[in-house]
């Protein structure tokens, strides 16, 4: 089980996009086997708004400053 950052709901790894910074970029990890610390989103638009809105992803990831999420936007439906 993991916890989305966008609502904060859980759900198993499944169910779930796996996000990693690469450069101050997101990157979403299709295979989950990108090195480095992970976020955890459900693949719709909203919570992805959400977590943008909260800065759930720099604090989840432990980067500092802004991170460009628009690469996660076509995994989003």
């Amino acid at each position: 089980m993991r916890t989305c950052v966008g609502c904060r709901g859980r759900a198993s790894r499944g169910e779930l996009l796996r996000v990693v910074a690469v450069e101050g970029r997101l990157v979403a990890d299709e295979r989950r086997r990108l090195p480095g610390r992970g976020a955890w989103v459900h693949p719709v638009a909203d919570c992805l708004a959400k977590a943008e809105r909260r800065r759930a992803f720099p604090r989840a990831l432990r980067v500092p400053g802004p991170l460009d999420a628009a690469p996660l936007r076509r995994f989003t439906t």
